[in-house]
């Protein structure tokens, strides 16, 4: 059952991770994917997971500095997966760990997760466009929604939009859910926030949550610079999206309590795949990370 009373108890329930006995690695998890309104996982779901259980294997102070990730299949909803690790290599500087998602008795998700221990050195970081109207000029996704209708959304997608998924979301120009607001342009940007402040994770300290929230709520939106400028929103009756590939680095540490904004590109669509990037700021413009994705577009 979708949780619609604003809390991002979502996220933190799908960060639950129990160990296990592994099958084919050295550690092995399960974790649960969360409700939603489709016929499959939420693919963020899947990412996050994977984080928080490289995350877990590696004990010496490194911190996970990229991600990068296939979705083989997709997942139930509301079932466990498991996730079995491989310690790939531990060195001074780097460590490297494969994970792979089973469910059903078949491999749905792979990723290799690199780690750093950290060094000194020079230091630059990209800006984003101060004109960008503030998170308290928008509407949020409920109030947004509050009197809409149309196209394939229903309640239960309309309270998943609104409140189901942990993060508070504000577009600009505007969002895509029943009709494409704003101008049909190849970028956007989002601001999200976590409904309430991020509960703490078992197995995971709070830097590594917030690294795992950053995997977590980056896929939500990631293919909406496609969908808009194609002018497909996604209540259109009869589209069909689906994460194929996911690249993620984390570039520096930096809450993620308080208003992210999520400057979003599209890079090319063609053969009913869609590619496109995305980087997280903080307000005061440090750059906590960068997502490449490419997914499935059907149309009718």
């Amino acid at each position: 059952m979708i949780d619609t009373t604003q809390t991002s108890a979502t996220l933190t329930a799908a960060l639950a991770l129990t160990p296990t006995e592994p099958q084919h690695f050295d550690l092995a998890f399960t974790a649960t994917t969360q409700p939603c309104p489709w016929p499959k996982a939420y693919g963020g779901d899947l990412v996050a997971q994977a984080a928080a259980a490289a995350m877990r294997s590696v004990t010496d102070g490194k911190t996970l500095h990229s991600m990068h990730s296939y979705f083989l299949r997709p997942a139930d909803i509301g079932a466990n997966i498991r996730y079995e690790v491989e310690l790939l290599r531990d060195g001074r500087g780097y460590s490297t760990r494969q994970v792979r998602g089973f469910q059903n008795g078949k491999p749905i998700y792979t990723c290799l997760a690199n780690f750093a221990a950290g060094e000194p050195g020079e230091t630059f970081t990209a800006e984003f466009d101060r004109t960008i109207p503030r998170p308290d000029e928008l509407p949020s996704a409920e109030e947004y929604l509050a009197d809409r209708t149309g196209g394939s959304m229903t309640e239960e997608s309309k309270a998943y939009w609104s409140r189901g998924r942990s993060f508070d979301m504000r577009h600009v120009p505007g969002p895509v859910y029943l009709a494409v607001e704003g101008e049909q342009v190849a970028h956007q940007a989002v601001w999200v926030k976590p409904f309430d402040p991020l509960r703490r994770v078992d197995g995971l300290t709070d830097a590594q949550r917030d690294q795992a929230a950053l995997a977590y709520v980056c896929d939500y939106t990631i293919l909406e610079p496609v969908l808009r400028v194609l002018d497909l929103p996604w209540a259109k009756p009869d589209l069909v999206t689906a994460s194929l590939d996911h690249a993620m680095w984390f570039h520096r540490p930096g809450p993620v309590d308080d208003w992210l904004l999520y400057v979003q590109e599209a890079v090319t669509a063609d053969a009913g795949r869609g590619l496109a990037s995305g980087r997280f700021f903080t307000r005061d413009q440090r750059h906590l990370a960068t997502v490449l994705q490419e997914g499935m577009i059907r149309t009718p």
